[in-house]
């Protein structure tokens, strides 16, 4: 985007109470963000959601001023502008109504033909939140998906942070501009992100930081990703708010169950019962509800050195070997495993060489 055409966007985007989903609109009836700006405010007043206390707003001549200084803050701190029409925006979040007409970032992102999740839960993690969380990503890790969070105390960060240990890029989703970095603390944790993915925000640097930048901060975790996961919650949260933004830009919501008792459980477990989210006991049941495959890479192998397949592992082997190519329901069926266990169990063999996902939920040994 040429800097005259990025500097009327800036101004549109900052424009008090307008919103983006307005702002699309808008782009969309005039084509620019500066034609916006030229035109009559009788033709501006026909756009449904445009009052007079929007055009006045949007008529303001600090809107301008205010994106002049924005503009030279982005270019002093080499942050790249992404428009929402152009093919360096992520592509999930074009589908999103209210998704961002510019959207900020720095390091080395790079979604394109990319698996992406989302990980969020509480800031209060337990130490059984960071065992699962630490485990999930280092099961999923052979399918290389792009780990996003909101670089937050808790779940984020260890989502984050395994996602670096396992050589996986990583996306933090901030709350406010890149003029600073919050939490504080985490700072540390800036430069390994950027060289393994980086950072996205809506924010300017003139923003000011409260409690409700999570709360429009979430829309675009939810919005990169193909499914938001929930390793932990309390009964009320901002994980919470995040699942429900997924569901309804229809994307898939897992959840990690837990004890009735346990009270970073109760959000996970709320959503199960409420069917707002699919059971998640391993990275076998995202890959599974997402139709991720692995790719077999051709191997020499003797069959029977292959290989340190456990009794359950060996259970379902021997059966493919048997009765060739088996659909995995009616392989839980005559194993007698429930359907979650068969599908993890199938994936670990996968990662073993052992067998071989097939169309239409089939499976079969190599």
């Amino acid at each position: 985007m040429e800097n005259d055409d990025l500097l009327y966007t800036l101004a549109l985007q900052h424009v008090p109470n307008l919103g983006d989903t307005t702002a699309k609109k808008l782009l969309k009836k005039f084509g620019s963000a500066k034609e916006i700006f030229k035109e009559k405010k009788g033709n501006l007043l026909k756009i449904n959601g445009i009052g007079a206390t929007r055009l006045s707003e949007l008529n303001d001549p600090k809107n301008l001023k205010q994106a002049e200084a924005e503009l030279e803050f982005i270019e002093k701190n080499n942050i790249k502008v992404h428009f929402y029409q152009d093919t360096d925006y992520p592509e999930k979040l074009k589908h999103c109504l209210d998704g961002p007409v510019l959207l900020f970032s720095r390091g080395q992102i790079d979604l394109q033909k990319k698996r992406i999740i989302s990980i969020v839960g509480t800031r209060q993690i337990t130490a059984h939140g960071i065992a699962f969380c630490e485990k999930l990503i280092e099961e999923i890790a052979p399918l290389d998906p792009v780990i996003v969070s909101g670089f937050a105390y808790g779940v984020d960060i260890t989502a984050q942070k395994a996602a670096v240990k396992n050589n996986l890029q990583t996306v933090g989703c901030l709350a406010h501009g890149f003029n600073q970095i919050y939490p504080r603390t985490h700072k540390k944790y800036v430069k390994e992100i950027e060289e393994n993915g980086g950072f996205y925000t809506d924010f300017w640097s003139t923003d000011n930081f409260d409690r409700n930048n999570f709360l429009k901060r979430n829309r675009i975790i939810a919005g990169l990703s193909e499914a938001t996961i929930v390793i932990e919650s309390a009964e009320k949260g901002g994980a919470l708010v995040t699942a429900d933004i997924a569901n309804s830009y229809d994307r898939e919501v897992f959840a990690v169950p837990g004890r009735p008792s346990d009270k970073y459980s109760l959000g996970c477990n709320n959503l199960l019962k409420a069917q707002n989210a699919h059971v998640l006991t391993s990275a076998a049941d995202v890959a599974y509800i997402l139709g991720w495959k692995t790719e077999n890479k051709p191997k020499v192998v003797q069959k029977q050195l292959f290989i340190n397949l456990e009794d359950d592992e060996q259970k379902i082997y021997q059966f493919l070997e048997n009765s060739g190519k088996t659909e995995l329901d009616q392989l839980a069926l005559n194993c007698n495993f429930p359907t979650f266990k068969t599908a993890s169990l199938l994936l670990n063999m996968e990662l073993k060489g052992a067998v071989r996902p097939l169309p239409g939920k089939l499976f079969e040994v190599i």
